[in-house]
């Protein structure tokens, strides 16, 4: 009877011991695989809601839009009070808008992550100088607008045209290339900067050579993201760049365009054929979706081909 006892109820290291030890790990890593297994399944949940209201929108503009998406609507210009005809105008000055925006907003913005990441001092200047930046980011695309008016239209004596809208549009992505530069600029290891230096490399060829590229498919999906709003913005370019009605294309950087986005706008609350006229709208929105899209896989297919390079 002692020694049952003893075996049973003994001190820490006895069989009775060790089995309860092992039956409380048991529990824990039970306990610990429901948490994951519930925290997956949320994430699942999360991803599959995304993909849900992603796919509704696409099947929502492709079903009211496809029915007028044909080569003639694709090349040719407006006819009678934009019921007639094609949006050819409208797509070459949305292409206009955006490329000017990035060729102004990219080079910027990267030359000012450059400085702000490898040459800046770590002074409250610099800070304050990062805090504005993520604060503009915020500013409602209206107020940019309104900014470009008076600015590029006006102050400058620019007018109505291509490059007021896409200096107002390259302004406003300034806040989002900036941002994702940096954050790509930091994540470079500073064991390669060293490697780098050790070899004998000066600071810039450094920058140059060894950070950028290594960076870049980081700054490309911020270049990514900004490519869908510029391209996607009514405001800025209502003030700055976009007419109502155009049976031309632009001649120049200073010529006023058609652009997608305001088309949409005014198709649906002007004009007196608003049965048409909503057939066509939802036909542009189509449209303004695959530039955005093609545009954006470009970005995607050479940042996939910077990240095999790199092997980022």
């Amino acid at each position: 009877m002692t020694t049952e006892n003893t075996v049973s109820r003994g001190p820490a290291g006895t069989p009775a011991d060790l089995r309860t030890r092992t039956l409380e790990r048991k529990r824990i890593v039970r306990s610990n695989d429901i948490t994951q297994f519930l925290g997956f399944a949320f994430l699942l949940l999360c991803i599959l809601f995304a993909l849900f209201f992603l796919g509704s929108i696409i099947y929502f503009v492709t079903a009211r839009g496809m029915s007028v998406i044909s080569w003639d609507f694709l090349t040719e210009v407006p006819r009678r009070a934009m019921t007639k005809g094609g949006v050819a105008p409208a797509i070459v000055g949305t292409f206009y808008l955006t490329l000017g925006a990035m060729l102004f907003s990219l080079p910027l913005g990267l030359a000012s992550a450059i400085y702000l990441c490898e040459y800046s001092p770590g002074s409250i200047a610099v800070n304050i100088i990062r805090l504005s930046i993520n604060n503009l980011a915020g500013v409602p695309s209206i107020v940019f607008g309104l900014f470009g008016f008076a600015v590029f239209v006006k102050m400058m004596g620019f007018g109505v045209s291509i490059l007021s809208g896409s200096l107002t549009l390259g302004i406003m992505a300034l806040p989002g290339i900036i941002s994702a530069s940096q954050e790509a600029i930091l994540a470079v290891p500073q064991s390669f900067r060293e490697a780098s230096l050790a070899l004998g490399a000066t600071h810039w060829q450094t920058i140059r050579k060894i950070v950028l590229p290594t960076a870049l498919p980081g700054i490309l999906t911020g270049v990514i993201l900004n490519i869908g709003r510029v391209a996607g913005e009514t405001a800025p370019i209502l003030f700055t760049a976009a007419t109502f009605y155009t049976r031309g294309y632009p001649d120049s950087v200073f010529s006023e365009v058609m652009a997608l986005p305001y088309h949409i706008y005014a198709l649906m609350t002007e004009g007196t054929h608003p049965e048409v006229q909503t057939r066509i709208a939802y036909g542009c929105s189509l449209i303004l979706l695959a530039m955005v899209l093609a545009l954006s896989a470009c970005a995607i297919i050479l940042r996939q081909r910077q990240r095999k390079t790199y092997g980022s």
